[in-house]
């Protein structure tokens, strides 16, 4: 299994263990397409995104992966901005329980960044009514 596919399934498995303010069951995925209507309820999803290698030492490299987390809810149309701010809530628990964090299912990679872009993607919201929110987390492991 290569170390990115690892790490997303460390961070999958992390999130499914944690305790948030909304309840969701994260999955793996390589396509996080939904229909609307399989937007009703929350989807947390976890998408291999990137890996960087540089050169650690003559002998060693960074692997620098990087996964995607989005969040995706199909809003009622009565739904208040305070929907979202709950949403973009969780988004910053799971930023938070992630931050600084080695996984535990895979110890030998170390926390190196969040990013939390886009924060809403305007198009979905206005086109579909649907929140989309993706975090990028960066784990370093050297090889």
């Amino acid at each position: 299994m290569s170390t990115l596919v690892a790490i997303a399934d460390a961070v999958t498995a992390s999130l499914n263990a944690g305790s948030f303010g909304t309840p969701f069951t994260a999955e793996r995925l390589y396509q996080p397409a939904f229909d609307l209507a399989d937007l009703a309820d929350l989807k947390v999803t976890v998408v291999p995104r990137s890996v960087t290698i540089a050169t650690a030492s003559r002998d060693g490299c960074y692997f620098d992966c990087a996964v995607d987390i989005g969040l995706q809810k199909k809003l009622a149309s009565s739904a208040t901005e305070a929907e979202i701010d709950d949403l973009l809530g969780l988004a910053e628990q799971i930023a938070d329980h992630l931050r600084m964090k080695r996984l535990a299912g895979f110890p030998e990679s170390v926390w190196l960044s969040i990013e939390h872009e886009p924060v809403v993607a305007a198009e979905h919201l206005e086109q579909q009514r649907a929140l989309t929110s993706i975090l990028t987390v960066t784990y370093r492991v050297r090889r």
